[in-house]
């Protein structure tokens, strides 16, 4: 557990206690912190005094008298409107952080990677992680991925923290010392909370203008996807900086001194010398192009904090791929069942869309701004799609007149019906992807939970099919 010394004998408020707030709240209290914490969901109180987490009505109490307040990432502080709590907070002047931060407080000389973007960012931070524990430095591998960052062992000026961040952690952290920061992608997502594209971008780069609070004689690095405009505006407005490194990563298309891919061939490009390292196509743990960015993302970071090229893509080689993205969880005379319940947007979806033919597709949930904009030219890979959840009546008229659709409800109701049609029409390579393109709050606690029970519905539909 990390020590958060310097909050001992203060009180501190924790608004939200869910995995990170609770980690937070624990953390805190074993620090010798005062704690006040709370949660609207009386269950997630509940469980936090099981911890032994005092609870404090924070709508009632004097936040002035809290030395800060940390707030779950996952409570809006401004946009679409603030949290009674996060605006009683700011008009006392009481200072409202996140876990990350009261991470780089505790354990700044640790060397920090952080990765960020739109899409990609858990399999980039895990690839990155599975690179540098084959190395034998201590590695600790956490953040908006699943594990709370301050459940992560304390890691010294030995260790190293491999971080995925969202960008409602950035916008509550102020002092990461990052070493090399990643940039991989910028598409709209979360706009109601950030207040449109503007602010969202400006939430991811934060991570370039954190201020550590030890000083370091480390240039810190900054590895950015030049795929999209605004990745590319943010480049070019880095690439100025002295103050940084900043290697280009990107997909079909060289960067001068940046790490690319060719025809699917990772190709180093950091010393003018277009050196061909690894042939992408032959790894089936990271299928499509959208992995082959994730994979020059993660070769780059790695070079970065000095990582042999070799190891490098022996790693990468033996990299065995993530839950819940694009994971194969079954096969049926010739069909094959991928869960790719992490696609929470249309961009993700895309990915997944691009990677197979003849799909019957599972999608739908609780839709985000631009519901399905952008899949138009990828509707000619889907046999038939199926819908499920809140967004079945929007989707079923976007999708009219492009593809064929059977409104199921419910997730089993889906898989039953795209696992008879693609086992009847019986098409070479045929797949049914879950790729919701959706939030799962609607009928699922999380990705993960959504994930979990395709898997267990594949398995029942194969274990009782008859032929």
């Amino acid at each position: 557990m990390i020590d958060l010394f310097f909050f001992k004998g203060y009180p501190v408020a924790v608004m939200g206690l869910a995995r990170s707030g609770l980690a937070s709240a624990v953390a805190l209290k074993a620090s010798g912190a005062t704690v006040w914490a709370w949660d609207d969901s009386p269950v997630r109180r509940a469980e936090a005094e099981a911890a032994g987490v005092p609870l404090v009505d924070l709508y009632q109490a004097d936040l002035a008298g809290a030395a800060a307040l940390v707030l779950a990432p996952g409570i809006p502080h401004s946009f679409p409107e603030a949290n009674p709590v996060a605006a009683r907070a700011r008009a006392a002047g009481t200072e409202i952080i996140g876990d990350i931060e009261l991470l780089a407080r505790s354990e700044h000389d640790a060397t920090w990677i952080g990765i960020t973007g739109t899409n990609g960012k858990s399999t980039t931070t895990s690839l990155i992680g599975h690179i540098l524990k084959l190395t034998g430095r201590p590695v600790a591998v956490g953040g908006n991925l699943g594990t709370p960052v301050l459940s992560l062992p304390p890691m010294g000026a030995s260790g190293t923290y491999v971080l995925e961040l969202s960008s409602y952690q950035l916008e509550l952290t102020f002092a990461a010392p990052f070493s090399v920061a990643v940039m991989l992608n910028i598409t709209p997502d979360h706009l109601d909370r950030h207040g449109g594209l503007d602010g969202y971008i400006r939430a991811k780069t934060l991570m370039f203008e954190q201020k550590p609070v030890a000083a370091s004689d480390r240039v810190p690095t900054a590895v950015i996807g030049v795929d999209d405009e605004p990745s590319r505006e943010i480049f070019r407005a880095l690439e100025r900086r002295d103050d940084l490194t900043v290697i280009p990563i990107a997909v079909e298309h060289r960067v001068a001194g940046g790490v690319y891919t060719r025809h699917g061939v990772l190709i180093d490009d950091t010393e003018s010398k277009s050196v061909e390292i690894l042939d992408l196509r032959t790894l089936p743990a990271l299928p499509g192009r959208h992995n082959w960015q994730n994979a020059c993302a993660s070769y780059a970071t790695a070079r970065a904090v000095g990582v042999h090229p070799d190891l490098i893509a022996r790693s990468i080689t033996s990299f065995p791929g993530l839950a819940h993205r694009q994971q194969r969880v079954g096969q049926l005379e010739g069909v094959i069942f991928i869960n790719d319940s992490k696609a929470t947007n249309a961009d993700a979806a895309g990915k997944a869309l691009d990677c197979y033919h003849d799909i019957y597709w599972i999608l739908g949930g609780k839709a985000k701004d631009g519901g399905l904009s952008g899949l138009e030219p990828l509707m000619g890979h889907v046999r038939h799609a199926f819908l499920i959840g809140a967004a079945s009546e929007s989707f079923a008229a976007w999708l009219e007149g492009q593809v064929q659709y059977t409104t199921c409800g419910t997730l089993d109701v889906a898989v039953r019906k795209a696992a008879e049609m693609a086992l009847a029409e019986r098409r070479p390579g045929a797949c049914v992807l879950l790729s919701p393109a959706c939030a799962s709050f609607d009928q699922f606690t999380d990705f993960e939970a959504r994930g979990a029970a395709f898997a267990a519905h594949v398995a029942e539909f194969v274990g009782t099919y008859s032929g």
